[in-house]
């Protein structure tokens, strides 16, 4: 398993380090025709999709790059806004690249002081007496563990494991390890 994100929380819940080692974007580029049959909206200074999920693209993914130019937030890389540019029938066909944006600061503070608040709520709500509280959350895309020190500081790391399942399996099947009787 690799360990894509680690974040390093105070007793209070203050955010005091955190790093994110890389993590390849989930990336859809599709080229549209007139008139766009997504509905997008501005949601956290960016430009998201909010209906018509298809063809990879999904409700939530923001708009990455027009016509292969990266755009900043909801404005083309010229300063101007994407929904104005993307009304007029005169920019089409237009190139759009969809894909998961990477978390602001803001939202990587709040990330922290919501896992902090859940880790003390489950501290109090054990029925075993001295409960270390969450030690791991588990999804079906990801584990996130956690790791109290003795002064109170509060290590978590967001680890995806698909990724490496997934290449572990095929390289298994190409050594031959699976078969009658495995």
């Amino acid at each position: 398993m690799a360990i894509f994100s680690v974040y390093v929380v105070n007793k209070a819940g203050g955010l005091i380090y955190q790093y994110d080692n890389y993590v390849p974007r989930a990336e859809v580029e599709k080229t549209f025709s007139f008139p766009l049959d997504l509905v997008l909206k501005i949601y956290d200074e960016k430009l998201v999709v909010s209906f018509g999920q298809r063809d990879g693209i999904r409700v939530g993914h923001a708009v990455l790059s027009i016509n292969g130019v990266d755009v900043n937030g909801k404005y083309t890389a010229e300063g101007k806004d994407i929904l104005e540019y993307l009304k007029d029938p005169a920019n089409y066909p237009v190139s759009i690249k969809f894909g998961r944006p990477r978390l602001s600061s803001n939202e990587k503070l709040m990330l922290a002081s919501m896992f902090h608040s859940l880790f003390a709520i489950g501290s109090q709500l054990s029925p075993e007496v001295g409960s270390s509280g969450i030690e791991m959350l588990e999804t079906d895309v990801f584990k996130l563990h956690c790791f109290q020190t003795l002064t109170g500081l509060f290590f978590f790391s967001l680890i995806l494991f698909d990724q490496n399942l997934k290449s572990a399996l095929e390289i298994a099947e190409k050594a031959g390890t699976f078969g009658p009787g495995s």
